[in-house]
């Protein structure tokens, strides 16, 4: 196998078997089934399928290579030609990438924010295998007014709890819990964020060309962003995962359609090539909706393409359009079933980017119609040509500039606030002002600091990145308006689409590096891929010049370093941190303390928080909270149903005089049942994070006495 092809087979192997698992898991759990032999004993055949389908060749593939055009030869280089050592450095990052992240693992279990939620999310998943989640109201004697079993990213719904995310990435995590318990499930971020960077490197090597490929999983790993998301387990892993390989399976689908035979020779079982990997390119873009729902808008810019397609007759046009529809079907169909909450939570968004989802599907099935009728398809044609040969492509590259001008001078004449309309906006206010009193900033909880974005971007990959991802997307623009480069006008116009609506937008809570995830799903890969293309570009016309080949190797270290030297400085200091260490340790003696036969009443709203949900699904122990208002007397009503119910109650509080009162008498006393003092990922506003935070937990711990008359249970 040639290191070209063994780099793109790797590339696409990860995206393919993330695929096979949803589409086995997802079923089952939709059946309420979602149990390991079932699972595994399914994902083996799909897992071959899905291989068989991306990773297969035209037979004439060899032949096809030696009739590419001058320019692609010069991009990518003949198979037989090409150095091993791209392929290998691409693995070499990401296997380094995962011993790195490992390491440096954070343990975030204990509910304080998204990672913790989908852990407890996967927990529940991997023990019980369905939803909704049973408040389990008996263990209380039937419930009592005092007592809530809500907590944040578990919804209270009738007698049920529903998670507030999407399942998709609780499924994947399953089967590291399956594997090895909550530190397997732990371990799946790394995992998945070095698939990322390999199927990162494996996408450069197609649009930009293979020597540039480990330069770019490099750059992408070694990120602020992307360190702080693969520690922990976000959303956007599966995500990144999904649109960079769907993105190099339709590179991969197109590239066989233009090798196919007169004849249409290559067919197997009625599938294409070419079909097959459309298909799960559309699939595997569509299926980001499943892990992530805002992926809906990202993945719109697709809907277009595929039309396009279609429009122009190409054979890969109908399999893609079917595969989006598959994928994004599956995440809605999840999401209406299984976690409409938080698509309810989520409407003021939602309902109008479905909205412009419907119209865009309709205008899109108008343009096909447009496009493949002679009479306007003609007239369009031409068009289209005439405006390629006019100023429109030099239009389209200074448009590309000044966008990025535009962001840049944003802070200089606006001031991004919002009101809060509801009590998390509330929430998020009195978190903001937090921070900026900790951070000595005017104390302002409206500020969304939303007019920095570009500042964001320039944080985390550096100043001449970004230039060179202007100056790329600059010449792209021109080179699509003219017609040239095909190949790059999916992931141009994806990467385009949602860098804008980001950046403009970020809808996010601004304290970084968590904000920076907002960044790292789409954002800076993209620009990441412009400005390699853009340093590549440069390199070649420097080699055109007449310069040596010492001269131009020299050229593209120096470019190489200036690159990677400010990405180096800014994650320095968050490399080197650990956080959230101690977290598993804590929970696991809390759950021994615990013990079979209890019942958990906490008292304290930040541990009701933070625990609520661990305690029901970690411990196994049925758990509640109780209401603002209630009163001692209310909790030792509560206490009195527990014990008449044959359990045993527990209080938790976060202080010894909150759980005091409810101690069992003469001689007991409150015990502390976790006392953590860790690190914590650091929270800035106006400047890039590089460092920690202290972080303390306490929990305590009393046993009620029995009420009189009572046996306890």
């Amino acid at each position: 196998m040639t290191a070209g092809r063994l780099l793109a087979r790797t590339a696409t192997v990860p995206v393919l078997l993330v695929m096979a698992w949803l589409a086995v898991s997802l079923p089952l759990l939709l059946a309420g089934y979602f149990r390991p032999g079932p699972a595994i004993v399914l994902f083996v055949p799909a897992a071959a399928l899905f291989l068989w389908l991306g990773l297969r060749e035209r037979p004439s593939a060899a032949e096809a290579e030696e009739k590419e055009n001058a320019e692609e030869k010069e991009k990518t280089e003949p198979a037989a030609k090409a150095p091993r050592w791209p392929a290998w450095g691409v693995l070499a990052v990401g296997l380094g990438f995962l011993v790195l992240q490992v390491l440096m693992l954070a343990e975030q279990v204990i509910v304080r924010r998204d990672p913790a939620s989908y852990v407890q999310f996967a927990t529940w998943l991997a023990d019980h295998g369905s939803l909704p989640i049973p408040q389990s109201r008996e263990a209380f004697g039937g419930g009592d007014v005092a007592l809530r079993y809500g907590s944040p990213a578990f919804y209270e719904v009738g007698d049920d709890l529903v998670p507030q995310f999407m399942a998709g990435l609780p499924l994947i995590l399953s089967l590291g819990a399956w594997i090895g318990g909550t530190y397997g499930l732990l371990v799946m971020a790394p995992l998945l964020g070095a698939c990322a960077v390999i199927a990162f490197g494996g996408l450069v090597a197609r649009l930009v060309g293979p020597r540039w490929a480990p330069l770019a999983a490099l750059l992408l790993a070694l990120t602020t962003p992307m360190v702080f998301v693969s520690r922990s387990t976000f959303s956007e892993l599966p995500a990144m995962v999904l649109l960079l390989g769907g993105l190099a399976l339709l590179y991969d689908a197109r590239r066989d359609e233009e090798r196919r035979a007169p004849g249409g020779g290559g067919r197997r079982w009625g599938v294409s090539p070419e079909a097959g990997k459309a298909f799960l390119g559309g699939l595997a873009l569509g299926l980001i909706l499943l892990v992530r729902i805002d992926g809906l808008r990202d993945v719109l810019p697709a809907v277009v393409f595929a039309g396009l397609l279609v429009a122009w007759r190409r054979r890969t046009g109908l399999p893609m359009a079917a595969g989006l529809a598959v994928g994004a079907g599956a995440g809605l169909a999840e999401g209406y079933l299984l976690s409409r909450p938080y698509l309810d939570y989520l409407h003021r968004s939602l309902q109008p980017l479905l909205m412009i989802a419907g119209l865009l599907v309709a205008a899109t099935v108008v343009m096909v119609i447009v496009l493949r009728w002679e009479v306007t398809g003609s007239r369009l044609r031409r068009a289209g040509a005439a405006l390629s040969r006019g100023r429109a492509p030099a239009a389209a590259a200074v448009l590309a500039v000044l966008v990025v001008a535009a962001f840049a001078v944003r802070p200089l004449v606006q001031t991004v606030r919002r009101a809060p309309a509801n009590a998390d906006d509330r929430l998020n206010v009195q978190f903001i002002e937090h921070v900026q009193r900790l951070s000595g900033l005017p104390v302002d909880g409206t500020r969304q600091y939303s007019e920095l974005s570009l500042y964001w971007v320039i944080w985390y990959i550096g100043l001449p990145a970004l230039l060179l991802a202007a100056f790329g997307a600059a010449l792209l623009a021109r080179r699509l308006m003219r017609g040239r480069a095909p190949e790059w006008l999916l992931p141009y116009a994806m990467t385009a689409w949602t860098t804008v609506l980001v950046l403009y937008l970020p809808g996010i809570t601004p304290d970084h590096p968590w904000a920076s995830r907002r960044l790292i799903a789409v954002v800076i890969p993209g620009l990441l891929l412009f400005a390699v293309w853009g340093a590549a570009w440069t390199m070649r016309r420097v080699r055109r010049t007449g310069y040596g080949p010492s001269a131009v190797r020299r050229a593209a270290v120096a470019t190489a370093v200036l690159l990677l030297l400010p990405v180096v400085l800014s994650s320095a200091g968050v490399i080197v941190s650990r956080t959230d260490q101690g977290e598993l340790a804590a929970v696991r003696g809390l759950c021994d303390r615990l013990g079979p036969g209890r019942s958990v009443v906490v008292v304290d709203r930040s541990n009701a928080d933070r625990l609520l949900q661990v305690v029901r699904g970690m411990c196994g122990v049925p758990s509640a909270r109780t209401v603002s208002s209630a009163t001692p007397e209310d909790v030792r009503r509560v206490i009195g149903k527990i014990y008449a119910a044959g359990r045993r109650p527990v209080i938790l509080g976060g202080e010894a005089r909150q759980v005091a009162p409810y101690v069992q008498q003469p001689d007991g006393r409150p015990v502390r049942a976790v006392a953590l003092r860790a690190r914590q990922d650091e929270r800035t506003l106006t400047e890039p994070p590089n460092g920690t935070w202290s972080l303390t937990i306490d929990v305590w711990l009393a046993e009620p006495a029995p009420p009189e008359g009572g046996d306890g249970g």
